[in-house]
């Protein structure tokens, strides 16, 4: 038997008051774009985005925007749940394409409260949240191992049955996208619970894997474009009408294997991934016409983030070489500890509340499930969102103060970082990622125990003072501990 937590939360959800705001809310998480890889957020930058560009304009563009960690399966875990992606199995790495499901069964998400809030819940794209795929036999699947999917055994999944534990049983009324990342199979698409072809082939974009006969990753991000475009065009009476639309987009692109179509392949003069940007940038443009066709625009709030920063995949060295800096003025790309890691491009736009403009307040992912819920009336039970907090008043009144004044971050390998204001406490030596000082380096083992940084004076977190403030350090790792903790 399941447990009652989710039906007290719903009659919660349905007691808020009727006075609340209902905009129709489009969220776009983009995979490994980089926070200078939005020509609002990097005046030197090489890459033309004009539409997310147009999109800072009219909206509000926050600079100190961050993900709950430098890669992507956490950072797709807290802003559907609010809560930190630590508190659960998932303490370093990500899952891959045949995993668990990582969001527990009672867990309110954020599509289980806007439904519960009248809203239709739609998500398209990468879920890479853990998925309860049937087996022959139905012995269960335990690795969480993305370098080696499924313990290598891939012939045990029997896909002519339906999935569970999907999005569609987490919030959404539809679903239509893929398991994981582009590059883990199975490459296949999935419509709620099925996929739409027996993965009958194999075929390989860095991983090698089953797959739909007619699945070509090339095709992913347009089709998911078109499948986004035409939900909007059919809810667009209702949105009028008063029954608003909650799409979620976790976008595949940027990230490896990085496969822009004909048409963009050549058109940023810098490399592939450039390439690649500019078609992320053109499929955000085709979102924000569709709302502007059917009408919607005013009052759909619009967010377009990251789910980390650049991959090395992009190929940094040679996009720097050429002038391009994908994470602008931030140390570290992915999976680091470092703010390029998890400093974000941030842009929220809706028409009908939102004046346009710069906002410097700290904001995080984990923090939407607070701000849908204070956006629509909604009360969350006590055992939802324990780690989320509204900025909906910064949403109101961008000279509002940041209602959150401390953040906790994780690198690939697990280790933990600590905001507290402008101050940053890194606990490990260097990147905790990808990025020198690697994790276990020579050069990572002849420097300090812990990194202090204050980001105010020192954004680029080029001078670490955990030396010379040692009380600061220990008063803020005591403070991460409680957190921790609690």
């Amino acid at each position: 038997m399941r447990p009652l937590p989710s039906l007290c939360a719903l009659l919660c959800l349905l007691g808020a008051t009727l006075a609340a705001e209902r905009p129709n809310i489009l969220l776009i998480l983009a995979d490994d774009q980089g926070y200078g890889d939005v020509g609002a957020y990097n005046p030197a930058s090489k890459i033309p985005t004009p539409h997310l560009d147009r999109l800072a304009a009219e909206g509000l563009r926050f600079t100190d925007g961050h993900t709950t960690s430098g890669v992507c399966t956490p950072s797709r875990y807290s802003p559907l749940t609010g809560r930190y992606h630590w508190r659960t199995r998932l303490q370093s790495g990500v899952l891959n394409g045949w995993s668990p499901p990582l969001i527990a069964p009672e867990r309110l998400t954020l599509a289980g409260m806007l439904k519960a809030q009248g809203y239709r819940t739609a998500c398209f794209g990468k879920w890479h949240l853990g998925m309860d795929w049937p087996t022959h036999g139905g012995a269960p699947v335990k690795t969480d191992d993305a370098t080696d999917p499924a313990d290598g055994v891939i012939g045990r999944f029997d896909y002519t049955r339906p999935i569970k534990d999907g999005p569609v049983d987490h919030g959404f009324e539809t679903f239509f996208g893929i398991s994981a990342s582009l590059d883990m199979p199975p490459f296949a698409w999935i419509q709620d619970r099925r996929t739409t072809e027996l993965p009958t082939a194999t075929k390989k974009w860095l991983r090698t894997g089953p797959a739909g006969p007619k699945f070509e990753a090339i095709d992913v991000l347009p089709t998911l474009t078109d499948k986004v475009c035409a939900y909007v065009a059919e809810r667009a009476a209702d949105a009028k009408a008063g029954r608003p639309f909650f799409a979620y987009v976790p976008l595949p692109a940027p990230h490896t294997p990085i496969v822009p179509t004909k048409e963009w392949q050549g058109k940023s003069g810098l490399n592939p991934y450039a390439d690649f940007v500019r078609q992320v940038d053109a499929e955000v443009g085709r979102m924000l016409a569709t709302l502007e066709r059917e009408g919607l625009a005013r009052d759909t709030l619009v967010i377009f983030t990251s789910d980390n920063g650049c991959s090395p995949a992009a190929d940094i060295d040679e996009l720097i070489a050429k002038g391009h800096r994908p994470c602008g003025p931030l140390r570290g790309h992915k999976a680091d500890l470092f703010e390029g890691g998890h400093r974000v491009p941030f842009l929220v736009r809706w028409p009908a509340t939102v004046s346009p403009g710069v906002a410097t307040q700290l904001v995080s992912q984990v923090d939407f499930l607070a701000t849908f819920a204070a956006l629509t009336g909604a009360t969350l039970p006590a055992n939802a969102g324990e780690d989320s907090i509204s900025f909906l008043p910064v949403l109101r009144d961008r000279a509002t103060p940041s209602p959150r004044t401390q953040l906790v971050s994780q690198s690939i390998n697990g280790s933990f970082a600590y905001r507290e204001g402008d101050w940053k406490l890194a606990l490990c030596r260097g990147s905790g990622g990808w990025s020198a000082p690697k994790p276990g380096s020579a050069e990572e083992a002849k420097l300090p125990e812990f990194q202090l940084y204050d980001l105010a004076q020192d954004l680029g977190e080029t001078r670490n003072l955990f030396p010379s403030e040692p009380e600061r350090a220990a008063k803020m790792r005591a403070a991460l501990e409680a957190l921790i903790a609690r």
